[in-house]
């Protein structure tokens, strides 16, 4: 295991997820030797409140995890990293209901971020009606989170800027309906379908409002930001991706010439000065996006609030990152050869992957 990220993750572990990820790729959904891996390592909890039975990892911990899981398989770190990222809204709901839902048997919280559902008042609770796309990790979910638009009297709710009031909800799977709709060209295994819900009525406790006001849970991971969270997690996916794909990438052209050079492609100064300074650049963007990181991890553990300047450091260093792996992929595709062309080889899963998760909205240059 060359890649430094994965001093995060055991060989054992990393071994049984690469055995499985051609099958996945092929199934389109994880194997169920990777789902058992995920339920077994607590990974699916790990930002879940201690107080819910989660384990409630620190940030910088999370993340390294999360981009040595998708330097192995980007489809596993995408379904962890988005479902572990569900698993933290348990600290901003009431805490008896946390406690149920991280205590449920194989808990697995899937869903998205769209305001493309409805939820009517109803008594002591909603009427929820709508439908929402890519929940990663669908047919494994237990619960679904989701976000809808107040209504009373089938009228929206507004709030004092006149805009649409919008709540976030956990939905138990029995209430839920799957779409089957993912047929990207990568991360096909993360299963990321839509779903829907026709008329299904909640109580307000599966109601939460996603902010470090709102926190139920005391510690610092409820008081880091959502998008500061969300711009880290989906960064270091990418970033396990692309150092795969160097990492194969470099083994390809080792074992292909240059046309006109008439050379082995490594023996080739100007290729090998390329390779080099892609893999230099990486380095380097990650290197800084960990130090950004690490200090906002830092402050945020020792009380403080992230101020503006801090949020978007974090941003930045996560797009920098991005915007340098998707240089350095689209640089060394080309030199790569057919093989990389090829659907049942690994490096053009990897390829597909990551072009499939650096799609992402958030992850607009």
């Amino acid at each position: 295991m060359p890649y430094a990220a994965l001093a995060t993750l055991s060989e054992r572990d990393a071994r049984r997820i690469a055995r499985h990820a051609q099958a996945a790729d092929a199934a389109r959904f994880l194997h169920p030797a990777q789902q058992a891996l995920l339920h077994r390592r607590g990974w699916l909890t790990m930002l879940a409140p201690r107080s819910a039975g989660g384990a409630e990892r620190p940030l910088p911990q999370v993340v390294r995890l999360e981009e040595a899981v998708a330097a192995v398989d980007g489809s596993m770190g995408w379904v962890l990293t988005l479902c572990a990222g569900a698993g933290w809204f348990a600290g901003f709901l009431a805490p008896d209901m946390a406690r149920a839902i991280i205590g449920t048997p194989r808990v697995c919280l899937g869903g998205s971020g769209a305001a493309t559902g409805y939820a009517e008042e109803e008594g002591d609770g909603y009427r929820i009606t709508g439908s929402w796309d890519y929940a990663s990790g669908a047919p494994m979910a237990t619960h679904f989170t989701l976000n809808a638009r107040l209504q009373r009297d089938g009228q929206p709710l507004l709030d004092a800027d006149g805009k649409p009031r919008i709540r976030a909800f956990l939905v138990p799977a029995a209430l839920v309906q799957l779409v089957p709709s993912w047929n990207s060209i990568g991360m096909r295994a993360s299963a990321s379908h839509s779903y829907r819900i026709d008329g299904q009525w909640l109580g307000k406790d599966h109601g939460f409002a996603i902010s470090p006001d709102t926190a139920t849970a005391d510690g610092p991971l409820y008081r880091y930001p959502f998008f500061s969270l969300a711009y880290v997690t989906l960064a270091a996916n990418v970033a396990g991706m692309a150092a795969h794909f160097l990492e194969l990438a470099e083994e390809c052209m080792r074992h292909r010439r240059h046309a006109r050079e008439g050379l082995p492609l490594l023996d080739v100064p100007a290729v090998v000065a390329m390779l080099q300074g892609k893999k230099d650049a990486f380095t380097v963007a990650r290197a800084r996006f960990y130090a950004v990181l690490d200090d906002s991890w830092a402050q945020v553990a020792a009380g403080a609030a992230l101020g503006a300047d801090a949020m978007q450091a974090v941003q930045d260093s996560s797009l920098d990152l991005v915007a340098t792996c998707r240089a350095a992929v689209d640089g060394l595709y080309p030199h790569c050869g057919l093989y990389a062309a090829r659907e049942d080889s690994t490096i053009n899963r990897v390829w597909r992957d990551f072009h499939t998760a650096s799609q992402h909205s958030l992850l607009l240059p």
